[in-house]
């Protein structure tokens, strides 16, 4: 790891954290990636039916898309994943890509909160960088997925026109003009079921119960670092951990590195020490007891998660098919008519 070249911490530095606090580190960060799990599985029973998968099946899916979230720009990619996964098994794209929506709209609704509440506590207690910081980078996210989820309650999304001119550049119009319209086709199932299912009071309670495991998800991600605090005498608190975590979170949003790296650690560094001024950012490199906590957590709930995550990805990518005999149902697309 590049962080052992730049920094003077070692590979003892790190380990003096302790077994076994690293261990529940590790512990937390996969109830939080298995809660993620659960609520996708939740929300395909709910939103399309019980007959698209195995339980297994369809966690193994959400955890290789989390394997694609985690290694790329912006924590983007693993929609994908997860949309390609159910359309193999009989759901249709647009149907499919409702339920990735919702999962994207809980974890930024619930990230981008956090983020706000943190950014305000950090600049009630005097640390005006980094709290404003934290709320210019959540504030556009949070107003472009409510945009979204407003706008295609009332209308339907579509592809600008410029899309077709675009894609001939690289492909030939036929097939262009076939991509666009199967797009247009997602997004206008999309926008459908987004006005039928928001209509619906059922539908609004499985969403806050999904909200409400993405709670659940944060908190075990705050104990993930907290844990690791008492190991060395740094004593944080939940709170200040939970709000530490949800701002390095927002922090690795930016498009910079592939999965945070750098930004999360310094986001939790800067957090906790509630940094003020610009000139404060490379202190970082001589607060060694608080360095080793965060790289020991950054192994812990990053990089052994994600052979984890990746051992998944193979799971599914080596599959051949998902389908099972009985398709889901396309009589409806609202949960009211579906038995719980």
């Amino acid at each position: 790891m590049l962080i052992f070249l730049f920094t003077p911490v070692s590979l003892n530095d790190v380990l003096s954290v302790g077994i076994i606090p690293f261990l529940l580190s590790f512990l937390a960060t996969m109830v939080r990636i298995f809660l993620q799990a659960i609520r996708f599985y939740y929300f395909v029973r709910k939103f399309i039916g019980k007959n698209v998968s195995s339980f297994w099946k369809i966690i193994f899916a959400r955890l290789a898309g989390e394997f694609v979230t985690q290694t790329t720009p912006s924590y983007i990619g693993g929609e994908l994943v997860r949309i390609a996964f159910l359309t193999k098994s009989g759901v249709p794209a647009g149907r499919a890509a409702w339920v990735t929506t919702m999962e994207i709209i809980a974890d930024v609704f619930v990230g981008t909160i956090l983020a706000f509440i943190a950014g305000f506590v950090a600049i009630a207690n005097g640390s005006m960088f980094i709290g404003m910081l934290i709320i210019a980078i959540a504030a556009p996210t949070f107003g472009f997925w409510f945009f979204i989820l407003i706008y295609s309650a009332k209308k339907n999304i579509r592809l600008p026109s410029f899309s077709l001119r675009l894609a001939k550049k690289f492909i030939s119009e036929q097939k262009a003009q076939r991509g666009i319209n199967s797009v247009n086709k997602a997004l206008d199932d999309l926008c459908i079921m987004s006005r039928e299912n928001f209509s619906s009071f059922k539908s609004v309670k499985i969403f806050s119960v999904g909200i409400a495991i993405t709670v659940v998800a944060f908190i075990f991600q705050g104990l993930s670092f907290l844990v690791l605090t008492h190991s060395v005498d740094i004593y944080i608190g939940l709170f200040l951990s939970f709000m530490a975590t949800a701002s390095s979170t927002i922090l690795g949003t930016l498009p910079i590195t592939i999965g945070g790296s750098g930004l999360a650690e310094w986001g939790l560094w800067a957090y906790i020490n509630q940094l003020n001024n610009v000139s404060q950012i490379g202190n970082i490199i001589n607060d060694i007891d608080q360095l080793n906590v965060i790289i020991a957590w950054r192994i812990a709930s990053y990089y052994l998660p994600l052979v984890i995550m990746w051992i998944a990805l193979m799971r599914v990518a080596l599959g051949t098919n998902y389908s099972k005999p009985t398709p889901p149902s396309s009589t409806s697309t609202t949960p009211d008519s579906r038995a719980d």
